[in-house]
């Protein structure tokens, strides 16, 4: 394996390199969103030297399937194969090859786009399942490797399956995409001469998906690629959105329905409140919906500071979304330079995307705090104005962000952007100790309660620099978790 030709995904390497020296069979089930580069990592730690490797065809037919498995038998074997009559026969003729291979040292069995073989009514996954119990387990030196980008179905069906694979997985790795580190060093690798500031600006809007990264061209500018890649006519991301959900969910009409409704509340809403605002009807589908997205890291579900599970709020966190939604969707206009001329308009989404990508990357935000050896809880807070019983008016507020500390502290966090340090003004800065002051009387924590800011360049020494107790910048966001 050429290592150097994978960036980040160290511990994905080190898990693979502890597998394939296990000197016992392995099941390993690959999985994350579409884009997120498993394929490549398998290819490449594995130089495609695979003793079987086939992959599955999208809305391809049970027959199309079948008879690409026998293609592929050919190919490995050298041998002319008739298309098998179904799953059963198919893999134990992948048996019968693979006895003849039983002393090499290692035997590596690579499927890929696994769910897209579990067709209508094609018994696959039962066939699949008495390949890997009745032979193929017990075979010290096989590594079977299965990967798919529909991670609702490798999760229900393969990790969490009630029936013949059930517990019987070895290993499970979740692929996530990229945080700034991994896309600052895929970005060098490239070619890419570029300062963090417009790679936050990239990641803002393409998240840390590799497919969309590698799409960016070093000659153009950061808003060139954006305006070459989702606003020209036939831009090659411009139709991604639809793709990606039809391709990652059966019913994706409802996932793209829920996804376009979080994206009208930024803060997240509640699952009645997604009800309400989508129009749903509660039939308890919109559950499996809701953990599905979380698993493909399109949303994170978080509680309210102080509240309880059933209080859990849902936010959309996918970046490639939140901007295809606020700015892509809707466009139809003609002028191929649409982003760059936009820009200087976009503070507002700026400042929230900015916050998103905090969110990303609250292990880098502890690090820099110095607290990522401690115990801590993750959440929001918000309270509308009202009135104590003696008579005293509160204003409310919002905090996005807030680290609960076991060692008796909790940050109270602000996420701003800014072109420059980041300057607290006389009003800012009452508004802080007001919401924390907030804060302190509705939650009547006994916890010291410390400010946090958290900006692009640092936030300037003025005469109110001093009730920040810590801070944290970009160059903090991209640290190696």
């Amino acid at each position: 394996m050429e290592k150097n030709q994978i960036i980040g995904r160290e511990s994905e390497i080190e898990q693979f390199e502890r597998f394939c020296q296990s000197g016992k069979s392995e099941f390993i089930v690959v999985y994350g969103r579409r884009r997120v580069g498993k394929t490549f990592l398998i290819d490449r730690f594995f130089n495609q030297q695979y003793d079987f490797y086939m992959t599955g065809m999208y809305e391809a037919t049970n027959q199309e399937q079948l008879t690409h498995f026998a293609q592929r038998m050919s190919i490995h074997t050298g041998k002319a194969y008739p298309t098998p009559a179904n799953w059963m026969d198919a893999f134990f003729q992948l048996q019968l090859y693979l006895q003849t291979l039983s002393r090499k040292k290692r035997i590596v069995v690579f499927i890929d786009e696994l769910p897209w073989f579990d067709t209508p009514y094609s018994r696959f996954l039962k066939a699949f399942e008495l390949f890997w119990n009745n032979w193929a387990s017990k075979q010290d030196n096989m590594k079977l490797v299965v990967c798919g980008s529909a991670t609702s179905w490798m999760t229900n069906k393969l990790i969490a399956s009630k029936g013949g694979l059930h517990n019987r997985i070895t290993h499970a790795i979740h692929l996530r995409p990229f945080n700034l580190h991994e896309t600052e060093l895929f970005l060098k690798s490239r070619g890419f001469a570029i300062e963090r500031r417009l790679i936050i600006e990239a990641y803002m809007i393409l998240g840390g998906t590799p497919y969309y990264l590698d799409m960016l061209q070093k000659q153009f500018s950061v808003a060139q690629n954006i305006d070459n890649l989702l606003f020209e006519s036939n831009a090659p991301l411009r139709n991604e959105f639809d793709f990606l959900f039809k391709s990652l969910f059966n019913d994706s009409e409802i996932y793209k329905k829920v996804i376009t409704t979080l994206a009208t509340k930024i803060k997240g809403l509640s699952k009645q409140e997604i009800i309400e605002s989508a129009g749903i009807i509660d039939n308890g589908y919109l559950t499996e919906v809701l953990e599905n997205l979380k698993k493909c890291d399109f949303i994170r579900c978080y509680n309210a500071f102080g509240k309880k599970e059933r209080n859990k709020l849902y936010q959309l966190t996918d970046l490639y979304s939140l901007f295809y939604l606020r700015f892509v969707k809707d466009y139809s206009g003609g002028d191929k330079n649409h982003w760059e001329h936009l820009i200087d308009t976009t503070a507002p989404w700026r400042g929230y995307a900015y916050e998103q990508v905090c969110l990303h990357h609250i292990p880098q935000i502890k690090k820099k705090l110095g607290i990522n050896g401690i115990e801590t809880e993750i959440s929001s807070w918000s309270c509308r104005p009202f009135t104590d019983a003696d008579g005293t008016e509160w204003k409310g507020g919002q905090i996005d962000l807030l680290i609960d500390r076991k060692d008796g502290i909790i940050n109270l966090c602000e996420m701003k952007y800014a072109n420059g340090e980041y300057s607290i003004t006389k009003d800012y800065d009452k508004q802080l100790r007001e919401r924390r002051e907030t804060f302190r009387h509705v939650t009547k924590t006994k916890k010291a309660l410390h400010l946090t800011l958290v900006t692009t360049e640092g936030v300037a020494h003025n005469a109110y620099w001093n009730n920040i107790q810590s801070e944290a910048t970009m160059d903090d966001l991209f640290e190696k978790e």
